[in-house]
């Protein structure tokens, strides 16, 4: 199905005074332009991920405030080996989580359980910090001149919305501390993804999200919790230049055998993705829970940019995942 969404180039606010969803919100951007003016509490959920790949690991850092807790955490993949690093905590009302209303700008703070994480962002870029059990990671995600990104808002209602940033193939660089020694991250072939979150959000969700980057490309593709809204959150960077993807695309892929070929189709997407390591990240808190089959793996296929010429994908990295939330 295709859509028909409007491109946003002037600054605006998220929500209207009595913290509905703000009509002139609803769109799409180049660079974060949103204002995440969300009031009040109840269903209102706020975060910041980043997931670094590199030749050896790979990385995810979670800061969240989800009204009733904040669910921070540290992952760490060593590729050649197989383990798995998962520090998470799970803080009561999400106290001590600061959350800054501004995708790029501001900082993004928390702390609880052993965990802390916390990204200082400015113009020229972020700064990533993450302190847990054997864990210490230091890493700058400088912004390229002329790098773009896609900001959506998903409009489920007028009291239930999300306005997402995906920041896709940000070069990065650093030092990881792990027990199996320190590792120099580099800016020559090592990648960030940014998730930033903000909205009001339904109790029950699925949905799908992929994100691969290589040497002068990127892709950002989702499904399933964008459905019937008229919104989309798919595109194709190239040279930093995002193309946007209006249309609904269509998931298939084995829950049963999660590290099957996944495939991902469209009008101007076709897409493969094969899968080297499944991470599987559940949570229950009673009436609330999710759980998350989150793959990473390699790209091939191709997509079509907006002048109509096809791009190949091959070799692009990244991941696939499928979340379920009650929350």
């Amino acid at each position: 199905m295709l859509t028909h969404e409007r491109e946003i180039t002037e600054a605006v606010d998220l929500c209207l005074p009595d913290g509905r969803l703000n009509p002139e919100a609803v769109g799409w951007t180049r660079r974060p332009l949103h204002r995440s003016n969300l009031r009040g509490w109840g269903r209102v959920k706020r975060w910041e991920y980043w997931g670094v790949v590199t030749p050896r690991h790979v990385v995810g850092l979670v800061a969240s405030s989800l009204d009733y807790a904040g669910v921070h955490g540290v992952y760490v993949l060593d590729r050649e080996s197989g383990e798995e690093i998962g520090r998470d905590a799970v803080v009561p009302l999400a106290r001590g989580a600061v959350m800054p209303d501004r995708g790029g700008a501001g900082t993004a703070e928390a702390r609880g359980g052993g965990v802390a994480v916390g990204v200082r962002q400015g113009p020229g870029g972020s700064r990533l910090r993450a302190v847990a059990p054997g864990v210490d990671i230091d890493l700058v995600v400088p912004l390229p001149e002329g790098h773009e990104s896609l900001g959506v808002v998903i409009p489920w209602g007028a009291n239930r919305f999300q306005y997402t940033v995906k920041d896709v193939g940000r070069p990065v660089r650093g030092r990881l501390r792990l027990p199996s020694g320190v590792h120099e991250v580099s800016e020559d072939d090592s990648f960030a993804v940014l998730d930033h979150g903000r909205g009001k959000w339904p109790y029950r969700m699925t949905w799908n999200w992929a994100a691969g980057s290589g040497e002068g490309r990127a892709l950002q593709l989702g499904g399933k919790w964008t459905s019937g809204t008229g919104m989309t959150e798919n595109a194709l960077f190239v040279d930093g230049r995002l193309h946007k993807i209006g249309e609904e695309l269509e998931w298939s892929y084995d829950r049963a055998d999660w590290l099957r070929p996944w495939r991902i189709r469209g009008v101007r997407v076709q897409v493969e993705f094969r899968p080297f390591h499944e991470k599987v990240a559940r949570t229950e808190l009673g009436v609330v829970g999710s759980e998350t089959h989150q793959c990473f793996g390699y790209f091939s296929g191709r997509a079509q940019a907006d002048d109509g010429r096809w791009v190949d994908l091959d070799g692009l990295v990244g991941w696939a995942e499928e979340a379920r939330q009650r929350w």
